[in-house]
């Protein structure tokens, strides 16, 4: 593809420089000249502008990434054909200025656990995303993962993602071309089919990648690659570097499984694993984390300054007392004797007045009162024995030793629950404590039956109702009823209580009930003739549990459901209800291809790449022997692993 460098794309952005090419597209660094800023401008190439599956897989990369909103993935702007100038199919992008993680890896070779989880992380975090919302992104690779200047990861290249957002997916032919064959799994490079956990995969290789610097599989040719990740088992990285933790040896491992069903089921399940695995290495990640891969932000602490504490204030005095003048000086003034007039005092005293008469009266009988009372304690009570006021508190048996001392027997009177006097205790005493009892006399004693509590009774298993009428009976209330679905238990029916049974409680206290809205009804649809990827990637998601087998067909397209059990036509079934589907592989069938010439060993691999056993017959004695006959002659259609036999001679 020729330079574009200085051309206007869609009459607003001005192509500034080649960034990269590939055998689709070629990446330009341009401006915005409307919102003037820097973007990148992905052209796709002129010879495939013409190709309708290329052009609609430069599309679905658009809306693949526009459909996603993460801090790591690439965002995606606008996308359009360019209709002034050069004509031109293209897709804008943010412009992230740094290197790829391939370049990295290229650099420093094999990572520390903790750097590996260090990139793994955001990049989890971002596949995480798109899986949320259906999306599979198919190609996953170091190239894919661009490291900004300052530290951002983010994911780019959703050209072969797929969900029920974007449509359809590319045919097994296409994307094994266009993969990158190192990172792809074994369900993509047999089948052509990829799901959830076939971007676990990728995510597993690129893990092994980074803790070990090197590709699990290496080859002469990329069929050999893809030859050894169908066929054989991805080493644990501890083979080959040592110092790798069990736990990230074994997440490893297992995400590179050739069963897809051995792996996590999605990249929110491997983030949670591997978040574990970081928590475990570095305690001080237990907190929330973004995973954005941000330098941190150092925020300083404001200033703090010591409040000021006023001074005690002084006394105002002098602590002095100072003798108070009189009028006169500080002289006192003598008394002066009285004068002697000559008549009686008595005759000169005047009649009490009414109120001084009133006041005699009540003075009187104040004293009426106070006389009888000391007769009363004296005369009235003679011979009585003081009750010991130290009772309270004590136990029964120490109570009655204590008044026996004194010459007086107890009785209880009564027991009472009490918060505060413990069991046996006594309470109060009648008398009270000081008071009198004729010699031999009887003290009432209040005794402790200690906290009133009633036991939680077992509820699970009643209904609601039956529930509430024995808490009552058991003296406690129902509190909080929560409800919630469950696949075992019946509607209505308490699935346990909190406190849970047996639990003392006071009287009139709440026990909280849960109670079963039994199991939760989804709808099922039936994905028989839609493609199997979608099907388990939906059926996942809204709750139920999806496993998929293969099966030849000469009806049903590769990669479509051939039949559904439980089929589901617009019913519900419960959550968690298993869900078998069988997804095509294809025609049974095959053709016998033309082999005439080829060497043993490449018409024997042709052959066996189509399902065929293959018997070889040599005759002659020539030392470069080819294919000299075919049987079945070929064009044939046989089974697959049907025999086919070739002379070479």
């Amino acid at each position: 593809m020729s330079d574009l460098c200085g051309q206007l794309i869609d009459g607003r952005y001005e192509l500034l420089e080649k960034l990269a090419s590939g055998g689709m597209a070629t990446v330009y660094v341009a401006l915005d000249t409307r919102l003037d800023r820097k973007v990148a401008v992905k052209i796709m190439h002129p010879h495939l502008a013409g190709d309708e599956i290329f052009v609609n897989r430069f599309i679905r990369e658009a809306k693949a990434a526009a459909a996603l909103s993460h801090p790591n993935i690439v965002a995606v702007q606008d996308q359009g054909w360019n209709q002034s100038g050069i004509p031109a199919v293209f897709l804008v992008m943010e412009l992230i200025e740094g290197n790829t993680l391939h370049d990295y890896i290229f650099e420093q070779g094999a990572l520390s656990p903790a750097e590996a989880i260090h990139f793994l992380m955001p990049v989890l975090s971002a596949v995480a995303a798109a899986h949320k919302i259906g999306i599979v992104h198919r190609d996953l690779k170091p190239e894919n993962i661009l490291i900004s200047t300052n530290g951002r990861v983010k994911v780019a290249d959703f050209g072969l993602a797929h969900g029920n957002l974007i449509g359809h997916t590319l045919t097994a032919e296409s994307s094994v071309i266009l993969g990158s064959v190192s990172y792809l799994s074994p369900e993509q490079v047999q089948r052509g089919v990829a799901d959830t956990r076939s971007d676990v995969y990728s995510l597993g290789i690129i893990a092994f990648e980074l803790l070990t610097g090197e590709k699990p599989f290496s080859g002469d040719s990329p069929i050999n690659i893809a030859y050894r990740h169908v066929n054989d088992r991805v080493p644990a990285p501890s083979s080959i570097v040592s110092g790798i933790p069990e736990t990230l040896d074994a997440l490893i491992v297992r995400a590179t499984r050739v069963n897809p069903d051995e792996r996590p089921r999605d990249a929110g399940e491997f983030l949670e694993q591997m978040r574990a695995i970081q928590v475990e290495l570095d305690p001080k990640r237990s907190q929330l984390s973004l995973e954005l891969d941000l330098p941190p932000v150092v925020i300083r602490e404001k200033s703090r300054k010591t409040k000021r504490v006023s001074s005690p204030l002084k006394a105002m005095s002098s602590g002095k007392v100072l003798p108070m003048k009189s009028s006169t000086g500080g002289k006192t003034p003598k008394d002066k004797p009285s004068r002697t007039t000559g008549i009686s005092t008595t005759a000169k005293r005047r009649k009490a007045s009414a109120r001084v008469r009133r006041n005699r009266w009540i003075a009187g009988i104040l004293a009426l009162f106070v006389a009888g009372g000391i007769w009363y304690a004296t005369a009235g009570m003679k011979g009585g024995v003081g009750v010991p006021s130290d009772l309270v508190g004590m136990s029964t048996k120490d109570a009655t030793t204590a008044l026996k001392v004194v010459g007086l027997d107890a009785t209880i009177s009564d027991q009472v629950f009490s918060e505060i006097v413990p069991k046996g205790k006594i309470i109060s005493t009648d008398p009270g404590g000081g008071g009198k009892v004729k010699a031999g006399g009887m003290v009432s004693l209040v005794v402790s039956k200690g906290p009133e509590r009633f036991s939680v009774p077992t509820v699970k298993g009643l209904t609601q109702d039956a529930a509430t009428a024995l808490l009552q009976k058991n003296s406690l209330n129902v509190g909080n009823v929560k409800q919630t679905f469950n696949p075992t238990i019946a509607q209505g029916i308490v699935i346990s209580s909190t406190p849970a049974a047996g639990t003392s409680l006071r009287r009139d206290a709440q026990v909280d009930l849960l109670v079963s809205q039994g199991p939760e009804l989804l709808v099922l649809n039936s994905y028989v003739g839609k493609s199997g990827d979608q099907a388990l990637t939906e059926l996942t998601n809204a709750g139920f549990v999806a496993s998929t087998t293969y099966s030849y067909s000469d009806t049903v397209a590769i990669g479509a459901v051939i039949s559904q059990t439980p089929d589901g036509s617009g019913g519900t079934a419960p959550k968690g209800t298993k869900i078998a589907l069988v997804v095509s592989q294809g025609s049974e069938s095959v053709f016998v291809p033309n082999v005439y010439s080829f060497t043993e060993a490449k018409a024997t691999a042709m052959l066996q790449d189509l399902d065929l056993k293959v018997s070889v017959k040599k005759i002659g004695t020539r030392a470069n022997k080819t294919v000299t006959n075919i049987s079945p002659v070929v064009g044939t259609k046989v089974k697959r692993g049907s025999t086919v036999t070739i002379t070479v001679g």
